[in-house]
């Protein structure tokens, strides 16, 4: 099984499997039926001081990923990513982000601890 990473502005693809929306926010002008997301467990997504946080440019991705990974180690967060590793023992599993930089979002982060 396998996790990978892709913008929800992508269409989908037969390899997707689940596709997992990993952002707190739907997306701007997306259709819900065009984006084909079948999850989104937004207690996984980084809080919103977090976000603002990193996209104020106020830390580095590194900082903002071990502050991420603190907010999922526990309560909802942490029972929200037991449940994404439940889809993914399953089978293929697709993070779907808005970030225009997937590589250096939340979703690497994801990545990471699903595969770990």
């Amino acid at each position: 099984m396998s996790v990978r990473v892709r913008r929800v502005y992508d269409p989908a693809e037969p390899e997707d499997g689940v596709r997992v929306l990993v952002d707190r926010l739907w997306p701007r002008g997306l259709a819900k039926d065009v984006a084909r997301v079948d999850e989104w467990p937004k207690a996984i997504t980084p809080s919103t001081e977090l976000r603002r946080w990193y996209h104020a440019g106020e830390g580095s991705y590194e900082e903002f990923a071990e502050r991420y990974e603190a907010e999922l180690a526990s309560g909802e967060a942490a029972e929200a990513l037991d449940g994404v590793r439940e889809l993914l023992r399953k089978g293929d599993v697709t993070l779907l982000t808005a970030s225009k930089t997937p590589q250096r979002s939340h979703a690497t982060v994801l990545t990471r601890l699903l595969e770990g």
